[in-house]
């Protein structure tokens, strides 16, 4: 059995992928999960008890989220797995970790970051009423608890996740008040020629979509949020949209699901000191590895959509390749042949997600019309307003010399759900790119945790 430290970050596609690939090569990982069960966000598993199957469960992808479970199974006997385990800091060598409130470091010689993504949000006026969930948020309730956000439901935002979960809610026989969609029908049209690159992805939301409108669900394109109507007494009542056609649309509702695709998790890379990068596709920046997953610190790499946002499959794929790049540095044997298979399956993978870029954009121009009333930050309050003046007032024109002055970004979230639309109405405000406004740096804990203590007697 070789010897060397090795610990993964992330049970999900990525981290299974590169825990078989290292176990199949001599090695015991050790495998850390924030979450109780293995899968990551889009094969989470339902809880112990629960009888759901498979279809029910994962819709489309149920043959793979079988094919990913049943993989882990065989791996559990052959790798470290401490699951519910958070790491919520590092230093060179060493993790800090917390399970049930209990704290602990972990050493290692080789980390893999498979940390995931989660959603990208963009604000609207009302949305930090009770009732407004993100897309992610509305898909675990659904998984872990098997229950609805609401009895009448409204999805909104862009990208395959609006449809996937939309689709996983009528499946479920919950009500779906309607899907709204910011992106217009002429955008996916022209993100046709990359989007073949994946013929069969590209069906499969064809079949999403064919299903809503089986359904009867109301569907509008390239619409303008305007408004999550409710009180906070009461919480979300409806939605206020301008339609395609410049009409003002009202959807009664008492839940909404949100969502712009995905940003990564790169909190612990940013703790070790990994370079970032800007990419001009999506908009926003992104851990810099190279083709294998090595990132700029030795010893320190990444997969999956915690580096780069590809979805599943690529995670699959990733997790394979950055644990031969991993071996390789370690001086040993590697297949050849399958690095290969991996490198050009992702290399078609990356052609489809500049298309999913393009046919889905990220809406920057609605961080540059939200009202000054509208709440930005939504753990510390912050409104668009408030932010606007720490730019003109105090000439905050980077995005953590705002935050310092504004508490945007500061609360229980660090940033997920504000950073990236905070740092557009930054740019707008100050007349220059999303670029140059900067990103929000990473600190520790990278999530709020709990801490037991125990009582000392007088």
């Amino acid at each position: 059995m070789a010897t060397a430290r090795i610990v993964i970050v992330g049970a999900g596609p990525a981290g299974i992928r590169c825990a078989e690939t290292l176990v199949a090569a001599g090695f015991k990982p050790m495998l850390l999960d924030e979450n109780r069960r293995d899968g990551g966000q889009i094969y989470r598993r339902q809880p112990q008890g629960f009888s759901r199957n498979y279809a029910t469960l994962y819709g489309s992808e149920a043959r793979k989220a079988r094919d990913l479970h049943e993989s882990f199974d065989r791996l559990r006997g052959s790798i470290d797995y401490r699951p519910d385990t958070l790491v919520w800091n590092l230093t060179p060598g060493q993790l800090c970790c917390v399970s049930q409130g209990k704290h602990s470091t972990v050493d290692y010689d080789a980390l893999i970051l498979c940390t995931g993504a989660t959603d990208r949000l963009m604000p609207i006026e009302g949305w930090q009423l009770a009732g407004t969930y993100s897309l992610g948020g509305a898909q675990i309730a659904l998984k872990s608890q098997a229950v609805s956000i609401g009895h009448s439901v409204v999805f909104m935002g862009s990208g395959p996740l609006l449809y996937l979960v939309a689709s996983q809610y009528v499946k479920a026989g919950a009500k779906v008040a309607a899907v709204l969609d910011t992106s217009p029908m002429i955008k996916r049209i022209g993100a046709l020629p990359k989007l073949l690159a994946r013929p069969g992805l590209l069906f499969t939301g064809m079949k999403l979509l064919a299903q809503l409108y089986r359904a009867k669900i109301p569907l509008h394109l390239g619409i303008k949020p305007l408004q999550v109507q409710g009180d906070a007494a009461n919480g979300v009542s409806g939605v206020r949209v301008l339609t395609a056609r410049g009409e003002t649309l009202n959807v009664d509702c008492d839940a909404v699901a949100l969502g712009y695709h995905l940003r990564p998790e790169t909190q612990l890379a940013d703790l070790a000191g990994c370079r970032m990068r800007f990419d001009e596709a999506s908009g926003q920046w992104w851990l810099a590895v190279d083709e294998e997953g090595r990132t700029s610190v030795s010893g320190v790499y990444a997969a999956g959509d915690g580096s780069k946002i590809r979805g599943a499959d690529a995670a699959e794929h990733a997790g394979r390749l950055v644990a031969m790049a991993l071996l390789e540095d370690l001086h040993q044997p590697v297949n050849a042949g399958l690095r290969d298979e991996q490198r050009q399956a992702l290399a078609v993978m990356d052609q489809f997600r500049l298309g999913l870029a393009q046919a889905f954009p990220w809406p920057a121009e609605q961080a540059k019309s939200l009202p000054d009333t509208a709440i930005v930050c939504r753990c510390e309050m912050i409104s668009a307003g408030e932010l606007r003046a720490v730019v003109s007032e105090k000439g905050a024109c980077e995005v953590n010399r705002a935050k310092a002055f504004s508490r945007v970004g500061m609360g229980r979230c660090q940033g997920r759900y504000c950073s990236q639309a905070g740092a557009e109405v930054i740019a707008a405000a100050a007349g220059v790119s999303v670029q140059q406004v900067g990103r929000q740096r990473g600190q520790a804990p990278v999530k709020p945790l709990s801490m037991l203590t125990e009582e000392v007697s007088p």
